[in-house]
Parts: structure tokens; sequence; C-alpha cells
């Protein structure tokens, strides 16, 4: 029987783990060299046990990464067996179905020992990569292979000697091949930062093995979202969805059962696999799909293996939540990242005091390329993710955050930066008026973006957007958010999806959706509709119309 000051060192022990990988992130996010990583986020840090159970993840970084990442180690092992790792090696892979979901993202894992030289943890990481060859990151691909270089299952370190001729491979199939090469170094850097510090945290408490700590973290984790579990009614619940997809819509459905044993959530019904990269290899769909579940029903409780075993998932495969190899996946967030909203639409039939009405979800990025004036940066020219936002959905007593990323949880990438490392010019990027579905609590707003050439030469972007034909639904008598909106200046509406060219003195203009309201809108606290009209986000019109607002503002 554990003592009570053996659960004390336990719980400082776990703690501590916690400040470890969330340092080992932060080592990745100040060392990378894509934008996207650097300033937005776009990554996950974690460790593991000798079992490859995620212990701890960083408090920097994605769930889509993170939750995905939490299988991946388990594949490393398989691969490459704890007795034949050494100090000094790292193991790489951007395998969609065994790392994170795309090649676009690098997993490197990396074996920790401790003082005695015994190996103990396994540290693992990873991060989106600009441009990995290929098509270009975009929805176009027909299959995995025109989507970028596949690195399988491949030793990057050896004993402290880095594999040349893999990294010259790297080198050789990007477009930025020093941004490349730069976050593949970081990635293995931010591995060794956490075995070290978790080498000196085993010496300060004067352990050499994780496993009764291992022990304590899942049983405690799994206990605490069983304990949560068992306030929900048994039963099962369904909802769909339906979104734009690539040449035709898309429909995602769900059936979310709760039992003595956890809860589960099916995909049958959900649309077959498209011939483009929206498809999602399953490890993201269960990445997305437990998060969501975690959020509403155990929001309280450390993300690890223990409190994510009790959250199961299925679909069939060859559907698009279920694609296998060699299936195009290269744009599989904007499918993947839907699925909260969707396991969210079963939950508001147990829950609906906890659960939001459906939000923009997907990012927004805009994923440019093109030539650079002076030819900087060789013959490359320059690509570039610029990450944006729409409105989350509103909260049942709150209204929905305006130009957020949720679930994602990326930042959105600041204009100096996007100016400084590509020759485009943004005219406008503000909040847009009005987007918000209207309610007794108010969907968050999307955003106004205007982008230009500054070197009068044409540019390509890379669409890969959504809620533009089906928005963000409102409930409970609440309105649905403004749908999104991509086209040139001169009045040309763009694809959703799909390489598309903005010519040299023409703009392009992007309006990110807004998020679905709660409550009838007449409902509204007069004070909300007040603050509103002050801020320039609803017209004197529509509050006096939608919201029955008659105070001096809605007069004018």
């Amino acid at each position: 029987m554990t003592s009570a000051t053996q659960l004390i060192d336990l719980q400082i022990m776990w703690n501590r783990l916690i400040a470890v990988v969330e340092e080992q992130a932060q080592v990745l996010m100040r060392t990378a060299f894509s934008p996207i990583v650097r300033e937005c986020g776009d990554l996950s840090a974690g460790v593991f046990d000798r079992r490859g159970r995620m212990l701890a993840q960083a408090v920097t970084g994605t769930p889509g990464h993170v939750n995905s990442m939490a299988e991946s180690v388990k594949h490393f092992i398989r691969h490459f067996p704890l007795e034949t790792m050494k100090p000094g090696d790292a193991y790489i892979t951007n395998d969609p179905w065994m790392g994170t979901g795309h090649l676009n993202d690098f997993v490197i894992t990396t074996p920790a020992f401790n003082s005695k030289g015994e190996l103990v943890a396994l540290f693992s990481c990873t991060s989106h990569l600009m441009d990995i060859g290929g098509i270009g990151f975009g929805p176009d691909a027909t299959d995995v292979f025109m989507e970028g270089l596949y690195i399988p299952m491949l030793k990057l370190i050896d004993q402290g000697t880095v594999n040349e001729t893999l990294m010259a491979m790297i080198r050789a199939n990007t477009r930025l091949p020093i941004d490349t090469e730069g976050d593949t170094y970081s990635l293995a850097a931010c591995n060794d930062v956490g075995a070290r510090r978790l080498a000196e945290m085993m010496d300060e408490f004067a352990i050499d093995s994780l496993d009764p700590l291992a022990e304590h973290i899942v049983a405690r984790s799994r206990e605490a979202v069983m304990a949560e579990i068992a306030k929900l009614p048994r039963g099962t619940w369904r909802n769909e969805m339906v979104v734009d997809g690539y040449d035709a819509p898309v429909t995602l459905a769900a059936t979310l059962t709760v039992s003595d044993s956890g809860i589960h959530v099916d995909y049958t019904g959900t649309s077959p696999q498209s011939r483009y990269g929206i498809n999602v290899p399953l490890a993201y769909t269960t990445a997305y799909t437990v998060f969501g579940l975690g959020c509403v029903v155990a929001s309280q409780i450390p993300n690890n293996a223990g409190s994510l075993g009790v959250l199961t998932v299925s679909a069939p495969a060859g559907c698009i939540l279920n694609a296998p190899k060699p299936a195009p996946v290269a744009i599989r967030h904007v499918t993947g990242q839907m699925l909260p909203d969707v396991v969210f639409g079963c939950l508001r039939q147990l829950v609906p005091e906890r659960v939001p009405a459906e939000g923009t979800s997907c990012l927004w990025n805009l994923i440019v390329r093109g030539e650079t004036q002076s030819g900087a940066g060789g013959n490359y020219g320059f690509s570039m993710a610029i990450t944006s936002n729409g409105g989350t959905g509103a909260r049942p007593n709150k209204d929905g955050l305006s130009a957020t990323a949720y679930p994602s949880g990326v930042r959105g990438t600041p204009v100096e930066i996007a100016e400084s490392q590509t020759p485009l010019i943004f005219w406008k990027k503000e909040l847009r008026p009005q987007s918000g579905g209207a309610g007794r609590t108010q969907g968050g707003h999307g955003q106004v973006i205007e982008i230009g050439s500054g070197i009068d030469r044409p540019w390509d972007i890379l669409a890969a957007f959504d809620r533009i034909e089906h928005p963000a639904r409102g409930r409970a008598g609440g309105q649905d958010g403004a749908a999104g909106y991509v086209g040139l200046k001169s009045g040309l509406k763009m694809r959703g999806k799909g390489f598309q060219s903005v010519p040299p003195h023409d703009r392009l203009v992007v309006l990110t959706p807004g998020g679905g309201g709660i409550g009838a809108p007449g409902e509204r606290a007069s004070e909300r509709v007040a603050r509103d009209l002050a801020d320039e986000l609803v017209s004197p019109d529509r509050a006096r119309s939608l919201y029955g607002y008659t105070g001096a503002k809605a007069a004018e």
C-alpha cells in the first residue's frame, strides 16, 4: 500500500514531468526555422514509458499532433526494440499512418537513459514542416506519393552520428532546404533537452526507474476519467454533420456510446474516402475525437495514456476518416478538425449545458507560394502557411471566441512575420462584423483578410478551406455562423480547395467563417448588444430587428 508521503512524492514528480516536457516544447518552438512552428506553436512534445505509454504532454502543442503521437511511439518501439537503443540514438518518420497523419509532420523519438546508462523512457516530438516536396502542401494530389518525401521508420542519429545520407535526401526533396534541415535538427535537439532534464530529475529524487510513477499516472488518470463518465447516463446517441469536401459534400456520422467501460465513438455511415488529399488516417481521427470528448467530459484531467485509454474510436476502413495507404492525406486537418463538433452533437443530447455550438473548427491556413523578386533563398522562391482562423461556436453562457483556432490551438501568423518572409502585403486584416451567429450567446466572429503582391508578380494559393457551402450551425434557436468566402478583389469567386493563382495586380480576399449561436437572439442581454454596437460588430439595424435592442446607438 502506498503511503501518504509516497503519494505526495509521486504527485511532485508528476508535476515535474509536465514541466520537463513543457521545456522540451519550448526548445522546439524557439529553435525551429518554420514560422508555423516558431510563431504559431504547430508542434507537440511528450514523454513515454518503456511500454510506449504517454505519461505527460507539453501544454504547448496541438491535439492532433499530441494524441496521434501518443500511438506513434509504440510503432517506433516495434521497429526498434528497446534492447537495441543506445545513448545518442534518435529515430524519425513522417509516415502518415504511423506518425501524425500527413507527410509534412516529422516525428522524432529519442531514448532517455538514467545516470547509470539504463533506458528509462522515450521522448517524442513532432512539428509541421512547410515543404517536403511533391505537389506541395495542398489537397490536389491523388495519392500519398504525389504529396512529398515519404520517410519510413529510420534511424536519424546513431550514437551521436547523424545519418548524413538521410539528411541529404531530405534537403534534396524540398523547396526550402535550409528551413527543412533546421527544423529536423530542432526536433532532435528538444528531445535531447528533455532527456537531460529527466535524468536530472531522477537523480534529484534518487530513483532509477519511472515504472512506479508511470503506473501512478496512468491509474490515477484513468480512475479520474471513469469517475466523470460514471456521472453520465448510459446509452447511445447519434449525430451527423455535412462539410464541403473537395468536389462533393462529405457526411461525418458519429454514434457515441457511454458504457461502464468508457466512451466509444463509431463513424459508421461516414462518407467514403475522397480521391483528393482531404482524407484522414485513423490515428488523426482518434486524436481529435478523444480531444473533443475530453473537453466536455474530463476537461480538468491531464492528457496521458490513462485518461485517453477509456475513450475509444472506430471507423470503417475506406471511409474518409479511416483512409488506408496510399490515400492522399496532406490536408487531413480540414476534415479531422471537424470531429470535436461532430461528437459535441452527440454530447449535447446528454449534457447540453457543457457543449458549445458548431464553430469554424478547421484552420483557414493561407498556404501561399511564389517567386521572390531578387531570387532570395536561391531559386526556390517562397512557400509559407499563414495561419488564420474563424470564430468558435457560442458557449452555453458565453459568446464564442473570435478569430480563434479551436480545436487546433494554433496561433495566427503575425502579419509582420508573413510580410518579412514573403513579398506579400496585407492590405486588410480585421474582425468580420456580424459573422458570428446571432443568439442568446453569439458565435465568435471571423476575419476579413486582403492580400496582394508587393513585387507585381503572380503568386499561388493552395486553397484548403471549408465551411463555405456548409457554415457552422447554431442550436436551440441560435442562428448559423456566416459562411466563409475566398475570391479576388476584382470579383472572381475562387474555389475553396485546390491550387489557384492570384494575378500580380489583383488581391486575394478571404472572409473566414463565424461560429453558430445558441438560443433565440431576442433573449440576448441588452448590455451585450450595446457592447457589440460599441465595437462595431453589429449594425444598429441588426440590433433593433434581430435583438430588439432600443438603446441610444440602435436608434441612430
